[in-house]
């Protein structure tokens, strides 16, 4: 790659979530998409198809093609270290979708062959680079809240198989609420307070079947192997302690997603899942909350954000002395963090979680869309 060229993306996995990407690579200058790969090759194709400086490869050609400078991993999550791996050998940078791996023993030598190689990788969720999440962070940083000492984050919802025409995967192991939505709300939860040392987890489910509610199967049962329902405590390495609510066992609730408190205020932080939303604020002296002005973040943002901002971290050594904001550090953490709090689920007792990471570098209220000029 040339300086000031764009970075060229080659995405292996052209499932559903590649539009929102290709959306986000087609709107960033930064980003030129050169080359498209899937197991059904007619997948790949279709979008080559639509774009003429695009081609549809093989997975093996992709990962050792010389016009490919990073590899977007948009595979299942089973096959997340396999790929990342071949692109890494290839000596591409990666970024891939959540989770890093599918647990942290396939995550480590993905960490190791990137450290021998020097590569960046990085994974989503890159949602925290948006101005919702990064206002919050703003804010706490800049002592709004005085001393942080807890935060709370909640998701409740009755179950996928309602919306969802298969519903299976969600209910069998690697499924279930922490996995499948705690990727956000923890990697929140560390962009905000810092790493996690230590939980403390409960979790159960409602019921042995669950009934899917659309599609061409709809009224079968599909039974459900995992927890439903997984809460606990997180004890972070600042002293802040969070309380985690995932739960597919409940209807709703009316708690904001996020919540953190400290000595002087409170603050409703939105959906992890979104890039934008409205921050609020309590203090000790208001009588109610107020809004926060967006004052930090990527503006606008969208899928695909976490990789530009991968393009834009040089490499500086075998490791690199810059570390990308959704990269591989952090995705590691918050697997960690969400295999222990099973572990303590299953066995009652608190565990200590082996892996850390650095709180990643806040994002400058930031645009990477060229404003218009008007002639």
């Amino acid at each position: 790659m040339s300086v000031g060229q764009p970075t060229n993306v080659g995405i292996v996995g052209c499932g559903t979530i590649s539009g929102q990407y290709l959306r986000t690579i087609d709107r960033l200058p930064s980003l030129r998409l050169t080359a498209v790969a899937d197991l059904d090759a007619a997948r790949a194709q279709a979008i080559a198809a639509t774009r003429p400086q695009v081609r549809a490869l093989t997975v093996d050609e992709l990962v050792a093609d010389p016009r490919v400078d990073i590899v977007l991993n948009l595979t299942v999550p089973a096959a997340h270290a396999a790929v990342a791996l071949a692109a890494i050998a290839g000596g591409k940078d990666v970024y891939g979708e959540k989770p890093l791996a599918a647990d942290t023993e396939q995550a480590r030598p993905v960490l190791a062959a990137a450290e021998a190689a020097g590569v960046r990788v990085g994974c989503a969720p890159d949602t925290v680079l948006g101005t919702g999440i990064q206002t919050a962070r703003r804010a706490i940083d800049d002592g709004v809240i005085g001393t942080p000492a807890a935060a709370t984050a909640t998701m409740v919802t009755p179950g996928h198989e309602r919306w969802h025409p298969n519903p299976d995967f969600y209910y069998l192991a690697g499924g279930g609420p922490l996995l499948d939505m705690g990727p956000y709300y923890l990697t929140a939860l560390v962009t905000l307070l810092g790493p996690v040392t230590t939980v403390v987890g409960a979790a159960s489910r409602a019921r042995a079947e669950r009934v899917i509610g659309s599609g061409p199967r709809t009224g079968q049962a599909v039974p459900v192997l995992i927890d439903t329902h997984v809460t606990g405590v997180l004890i972070h390495r600042s002293g802040a302690l969070s309380t985690l609510l995932m739960s597919f066992d409940g209807v709703a609730t009316r708690a904001a997603p996020i919540e953190v408190h400290g000595s002087t205020a409170s603050l409703m932080v939105p959906d992890p899942n979104k890039f934008d939303g409205e921050v609020r604020l309590r203090g000790l002296d208001d009588t109610d909350w107020r809004p926060v002005p967006t004052s930090a973040g990527y503006l606008d943002a969208g899928r695909g954000y976490g990789l530009a901002d991968l393009a834009a971290t040089p490499r500086s050594g075998r490791s690199g002395t810059e570390q990308p904001r959704a990269g591989a550090a952090i995705a590691f953490h918050v697997l960690d963090v969400m295999e222990s709090l099973l572990a303590s689920a299953g066995s009652g007792q608190a565990v200590t979680v082996r892996s850390t990471c650095p709180r990643p570098a806040a994002v400058p209220l930031t645009s990477l869309v060229p404003a218009r000029t008007t002639r």
